[in-house]
Order: structure tokens, then C-alpha cells, then sequence
């Protein structure tokens, strides 16, 4: 999942990115409110976590303004305004979820965990594909009831691609999911990232849009 961390106290910024990113979340951290707006309207991000307090731009007004231009990305917000009309307000501008600083990492990874669950519809922390399933929590990926172990990127990019079942998914799209706004990627690290989730799983899992990109289709019910 990528995830945008808008946050403009360092120390704070760099235990949220750190927690994020041992949970699997590729974290892109913006600082002020003017950038958090700018990346959320550029799209591609799965979740948002968002800080009130911030230069440039108040992050009330990036919710509002970022839902005013459509966007549709998840958002929890992160604050010290802790009295029921300022929660009340941000929710009404389009949070999905609201936390009041200082809070528990453990209970912020929750908290996305149900945003994650609720926009796909999903009851727990299970993906499933025929007999491939994920667990997004745990973080693993069991094959026929075996487990399956996975890199980092690994992981990142079949969570992707079963996150969007039937739909291609474009290379540029894959690499940020994977990669995020790292400019140093390799030209075939995608192709050995999907051989190799071809190897680990099963060969028909991911198919080749030629000139496109990458699709997993939905399950026929039929064994791989």
C-alpha cells in the first residue's frame, strides 16, 4: 500500500514513517500543507495521513480542497485539536478517520487497517484468489494453505494487483506503488519482481498486457 504522511514535526514524521514501513506501507512524507495537497490531486496514493497543524497550508483546508477536486483517497487525520467539534469538523470535510496526538502507533495501524478494509468492502484483513490469500495485518501470503515467503516488494506488488483484480495496471503505476518517488529503479526490476512472484506462486497468476502493462484475473474457480 502506499501511503502519503503529511507532517511537519521531524521526530514525530520519522517514528510514523518508520512504524508504516515495517508494516509494509511504502510511505511518501511530505512536510507542509501545500505539498500534501499537491500530491494527493497527482494521485496514486492508497491511504493519507494527515497533520492539521502545518505551514502553508492548514491541513483542514487541504481535506477540503483535496475532496472539493475529487479526490477519493482515504484519509486519517492526525491532530492535537482534540474537542468533539473539531473532530466533528474534520470528518465532515472528508476524513475517514480522525486521531487526537499523542496516540499509540499500534492503534494507528489499526485504524488503517479498517479504512483499508472498509473501501474494499472486506469484513478482515484477508485478501483472497482462489486458493492465494493475504493476510494484510500479518503480512503473509499462504498458497494452498502453505505460507509463502515474500519480499518486501514482493508483497507490495501483489498486494497491488489484487487490490485492482481485473484491472491493468499500468508499469509507471506498479513501480510507484513499489517504488514510490525513487528515481533510482532499475529498468527490468519490475519484470524480475513479477518472475519472481510467477516462480514463488504459480506462472498464471500474472498476466502480460503487451505495451500495457500488468493484470491478475479474477479467479475462474478452477486449480492453477
Amino acid at each position: 500500500m502506499r501511503l502519503l504522511l503529511v507532517e511537519d514535526d521531524e521526530s514525530l514524521g520519522a517514528g510514523i514513517r518508520d512504524a508504516l514501513a515495517r508494516s509494509r506501507y511504502l510511505v511518501e512524507w511530505v512536510r507542509d500543507g501545500a505539498l500534501g495537497l499537491e500530491a494527493l490531486r497527482g494521485g496514486g496514493f492508497d491511504l493519507a495521513v494527515l497533520d492539521l497543524g502545518l505551514p502553508r497550508m492548514d491541513g483542514m483546508e487541504v481535506l477540503r480542497q483535496a475532496r472539493e477536486s475529487g479526490v477519493r483517497t482515504p484519509v486519517l487525520v492526525l491532530s492535537a485539536r482534540d474537542t468533539t467539534l473539531q473532530r466533528i469538523g474534520g470528518l465532515d470535510a472528508g476524513a475517514d478517520d480522525y486521531m487526537v496526538k499523542p496516540f499509540d502507533v499500534d492503534e494507528l495501524l489499526a485504524r488503517l487497517r479498517v479504512i483499508e478494509r472498509r473501501h474494499r468492502g472486506s469484513v478482515d484483513n484477508r485478501v483472497g484468489h482462489g486458493e492465494l490469500e493475504i493476510d494484510t495485518a500479518g503480512m503473509s501470503v499462504c498458497l494452498r494453505g502453505q505460507p509463502v515467503a515474500l519480499q518486501r516488494r514482493e508483497f507490495l506488488l501483489l498486494r497491488k494487483l489484487l487490490d485492482n483484480t481485473g484491472q491493468v495496471m499500468s508499469r509507471q503505476q506498479l513501480e510507484e506503488s513499489i517504488y514510490g518517488w525513487d528515481g533510482d529503479v532499475e529498468s527490468n526490476a519490475l519484470e524480475v519482481h513479477v518472475h519472481n512472484l510467477r516462480r514463488k506462486l504459480y506462472p498464471g497468476l500474472i498476466r502480460t498486457v503487451r505495451g500495457v502493462g500488468y493484470v491478475i484475473d479474477p479467479p475462474t474457480g478452477e486449480r492453477p
